[in-house]
Formats: C-alpha cells, structure tokens, sequence
C-alpha cells in the first residue's frame, strides 16, 4: 500500500474485506495470477460477472423504460471519445464506449450513433435520448423523430441549469459579489504563506469546495466562505497577516478589504439565499433517481423562493425570473416536462388549477399523441377516460391510502399510478438529465492514466464498464438520503476560485482571432476545436510558472497541479451562518 501509492481508504471497501477473507482461506501457499491472466481471462470472466449483476437493470429497462445518454469528450492524449449510457429507474449504466477522433461530429454522425444505441437496448425500451443543445445535436434530433417519432430528445438539466445560473450570477446584483470572493481566494491560494496561514486559522480547512458543476463549486465555496468568516476576519486582523509581505500588495489589500467589508458579507448571503433554491434543483436533476416526474414542478417553487429571496421585490425578482425562463425555453418547459408535472398528483392534486392551465393541458395531449403515435384509440382512452378518472379522484385515485401516499417525503409518483399506466409509468420514471454519462469521465482518466497507456481500446472498455456499473451497484446498497450529490472530487471544477486564469469567458483562436464560440457554432459545437476546460487548467499549470520578484524569500505561488489541493471534506454540508453583521442591515440586492 505505501509503496505502490493505494489510498488508505481503500482499506474500507467491502471488495478489498472480501479479497483479504479469500486469502486467508488459501492459506501461505497461494500463488498470484499472472499479468496475462490479470487482463485477458480473468478480466473476461468478471465482465461476465457483472453483467449477471447487471440483469436487474435490464429488465427494469423493459418493465418502465429508459433513457439513452451519449456524450462527447476529450482525453489526457486528445482523443475523442463517444460514451453510450443508459438510465433507467435503478440508476445510469454504462454500456460502452468508441473512440471517434478521427470522424467529424457531423448532424448525420450523432444520428447514426444514437440509431446504433437505441438499436442495441431495444426501440421498444427507449422513452427518450437526453443530450445536450449543442445545435448538430438538434439536427440529429429532426432525424430521430422521422425515424422514430414515438421516442423523445430531451435537453440536459443540469447543462441548462448552470447555463441558467451563470446569467443570473452575472447579474449586476450578483456579479460584482462573485468577482470579489473570487479575487479573494485566488489570492489566498496564490501563494504557499498565504494558504498556510488560511489552513492554520480554519484548522487545515479549506475555503474553496470542488463541486460537480461550476455552479455547484461557485454555490458550495460561497457556504463555506460565509461559515468560516470569523475565522478570516481574525486571521487579516493578525501578525502574521500583517507580517506577510504579499498583503502588502494591491491584490493583498483587496483581500483584506473584502474579508472586513459588511457590505461584501450581506450580499454573499444574499447570493447564497438566491442560488439555494436552484440548488435544491440541480441536486434534484445530478441525482441518479428519476427526475422528470418533478423537475417542472421544481423549477415552478424556486421562482417563488426566489421571489421571498429578494423580499418580492418585483423589480429584482422579475430580472431574475427572465434570465431563468430565457435558458428554460425551449429545453425545462418541454411538453414531456409539462405532462410529468401535470401527472404527478403531489403538484397536480395540491393546485387544482393546473388542470385547467391550457399550456400544460396542451403539453400533455401532444406527449400522448408522440407516446401512443398513431393510435388513436389509446390516445382517446387515455385522455378521455383514465386522465379523467385521474383528475376528478376517481376510482382507486380517490382512496384515502392513495392520496396519503404522495404526503411521504420519499413519495415516488410513477409507483403511485394505482392501474400502472405504461405511459405514465415510463415518464414518471424518466431522468432529465445526461450527467450520469459525465461521470464517466473520472473512470476513463483513472483507467488511461500514463502508467497503463499501453492499454488497448477492448481491456479498457471491458475496465470501465466493470469500475462504472459496479460502483452504481454498490452505491445503490449504500444509498443515504443525507449524501450531497453537489460535492465532488475533480478539483477542475473549482479552479476559477484558486486559478487567475483557468477560466475565460471570452476566448479567441489566436491565429484567426476569431472567437471559439463562432467556431463551435460554424462546425458543429461538439467539435473540439479547443481543450476542454479541465484539460486546458492542465496545460495551464504544465507551461506556465509563476514569476515574482527575487528577494530573500523563497515563497513561490502554489502550483495547483503538482502541489494538490487537500479540499475541505466535511461531513455535512456546510450551511450559511448568521451573526450580528447580519441583523443590523437588510441586504441590498
């Protein structure tokens, strides 16, 4: 363990127990397989294993549906790499990958690799394809639905939902603010005495929390800034802050006068009461559960949570507002969005009014006529005579154990549905989100990393899909209702709040001048015309070394990629604080 690198924690896997017990039972005599048994017979025979384990997830996908996910990324070697996931009500799978640098990712490309999944799991299981609005997927969606037009292409929440908040975070209510802390923990991290410092005063805490998202580490960072403010008051107002000689500098003063500011304070707390509501969300669509049955409605209470935020303040309230229905259009206010909401009694039945809400009602004919396509019969059916009995509490939806059950914190609207309607069943059950496929990404990096990069394509897939089902497998075990599904592990996520240059908004091809943004629209937005963020963060730090004046001292700014940052891992989530700062101002949003 100490020589070859293993965490310590690996110690409490239940796979690591188990390997132990079986060694015991062969006793001093056992002989280790070999290198080649390792990676060819026995890696088959465990791909074989777990697809055994996988079964339940097929049959699942028969019972309620799925959904497909694809996605698009680059890796350490910039290779691109196609992922094929599949969702269902037992979690996100993967199915397999195919390496794709050489292809243009053309509309007519994508078409033909989501007619290649869906054809692999079944048209007849398929509900929906979730991907992202890059605009060649949504020419490739045209194609799909000529082909088959009872399956749906939903957008991504959780893409749409850090598009949503990165508007309203650039708000001039919020903007400002982000910059600030921003300003402040770069320079914190900056620099090996300031960090120490930081770290001594916070008990070898950190300030900035890598999330899953961005949004999630902008979101995240902010908490824990606001719960360990004393703490960075006391330490600017110290010896050793006066002692430093880089506080001394413009950055350093900033800093400090952030870290003191009452004003700076309040409004971090307003940005944090704002942002809590899409939180909750985001939460809601990252989650590896079925999601569709209550984004809609979601999205409807944190508008009016927001609305309380900002003290309805309609001036405030209405700016907010329009920047999230403008990301919404188009992708969160879908007519399948629409009809799960309407379906789901927890909002249906507590608004009445919703089954008169002309838009929705609508909604829910049009996902009818595309989920029962050319058959009218069940289409009158449904409509006409179950969604009727559904509205008016009819039947078996009046009883009282029925309308007791959507009371439960835990309710589960598609297991609800009393005579388990296929078509409310398989969109209740949907997720709204391609995330899952996302997460993907960690287990590439993990499994391609430098040391195994003689792998070749096979070995690594049949590693992939080994690490990536099984750990769904074992998390659905393990499953907790207080795991926060926001904090996350790749510290990318959060380089722009300990990085002064990992993230630029504006970013121009340096030979054309061009911006990329044009590019990706003229070529496709799936086309890696640049690196990935996390890759560019990389190449950062690989080509580019800190410079600062000579003098006595050797303190050099911290390299974040060779030096790593030991995030803050609490936990329990760390929640805003309120002190006597707080209560003699109202915040000004």
């Amino acid at each position: 363990m100490y020589k070859k690198n293993i965490p310590f924690n690996a110690v409490n896997d239940d796979d690591f127990k188990q390997y132990c017990e079986a060694l015991g039972r062969f006793g001093p005599k056992w002989k280790p397989p070999s290198q080649y048994m390792l990676r060819e017979k026995m890696l088959l025979q465990e791909v074989e294993r777990t697809k055994d384990l996988m079964k339940p997830h097929e049959l699942e996908r028969v019972e309620t549906g799925c959904s497909i996910m694809t996605d698009a990324w680059t890796d350490k070697k910039r290779r691109r790499i196609m992922n094929l996931c599949v969702h269902c009500k037992l979690g996100t799978a993967f199915l397999e990958s195919k390496e794709a640098s050489t292809d243009a990712h053309t509309i007519l490309y994508i078409f033909n690799y989501v007619v290649e999944c869906i054809e692999k799991i079944g048209a007849e299981n398929v509900v929906q394809v979730v991907k992202d609005n890059a605009s060649n997927n949504m020419g490739a969606k045209e194609m799909l639905k000529g082909k088959w037009p009872k399956i749906f292409w939903s957008s991504c929440a959780t893409h749409t939902l850090n598009l949503m908040v990165e508007a309203i975070g650039k708000l001039k209510q919020f903007g400002p603010t982000i910059i600030k802390a921003k300003q402040m923990t770069i320079f914190l991290y900056a620099h090996h005495k300031t960090l120490s410092l930081m770290r001594s005063f916070m008990k070898k805490r950190d300030t900035v929390r890598p999330g899953v998202t961005r949004f999630a580490s902008a979101f995240i960072t902010l908490q824990s800034l606001v719960s360990k403010k004393k703490e960075l008051r006391a330490m600017v107002c110290s010896d050793e802050w006066e002692a430093c000689k880089h506080t001394k500098t413009v950055k350093g003063k900033a800093a400090n006068t952030t870290i003191m500011s009452r004003g700076f304070w309040k409004n971090v707390s307003l940005c944090i009461k704002v942002f809590e509501p899409l939180v909750k969300v985001l939460r809601l669509a990252d989650g590896d559960g079925p999601s569709m049955a209550s984004m809609y409605g979601e999205l409807i209470s944190a508008k009016r949570e927001i609305k309380v935020a900002v003290e309805n303040s309609e001036k405030h309230y209405l700016v907010i507002t329009n920047a999230m229905n403008t990301k919404m259009s188009g992708r969160l206010d879908s007519p399948l969005h629409m009809a799960a909401y309407i379906l789901n009694p927890k909002y249906s039945y507590a608004d009445p009014s919703i089954f008169t809400d002309v838009e929705v009602v609508a909604a829910l004919m049009e996902v009818m006529e595309t989920f029962y396509y050319d058959d009218d019969i069940k289409q009158n059916k449904v409509f006409n005579i179950d969604f009727t009995k559904f509205k008016k509490k009819e039947g078996m939806f009046g009883k009282v154990a029925a309308l007791k059950a959507m009371e439960n914190n835990n309710f589960d609207a598609a297991d609800w549905w009393p005579t388990l309607q296929h078509m409310a069943i398989r969109i209740l059950n949907l997720t709204t989100s391609s995330s899952g496929c996302e997460r993907n990404w960690s287990t590439f990096e993990m499994v391609d990393a430098k040391r195994r990069n003689k792998l070749d394509v096979a070995c690594r897939d049949n590693l992939v899909y080994i690490q990536f089902n099984e750990r769904m497998i074992d998390k659905r075990k393990k499953l907790s209702s207080s795991s926060d599904v926001l904090l996350g592990e790749d510290a990318s996520r959060a380089q722009d709040w300990i990085c002064e240059e990992a993230y630029i908004d504006d970013e121009f091809d340096p030979t054309t001048g061009v911006p990329y943004n044009i590019i990706d629209e003229a070529m496709g937005e799936s086309e890696p015309t640049e690196l990935r963020r996390s890759a560019r963060v990389r190449e950062l730090h690989e080509v580019e070394e800190y410079v600062e004046d000579d003098d006595d001292e050797s303190d050099h700014a911290v390299d974040t990629e060779d030096d790593e940052i030991d995030y803050e891992s609490d936990d329990d989530g760390v929640m805003a604080t309120k002190d006597d700062d707080d209560e003699e101002e109202p915040p000004q949003p």
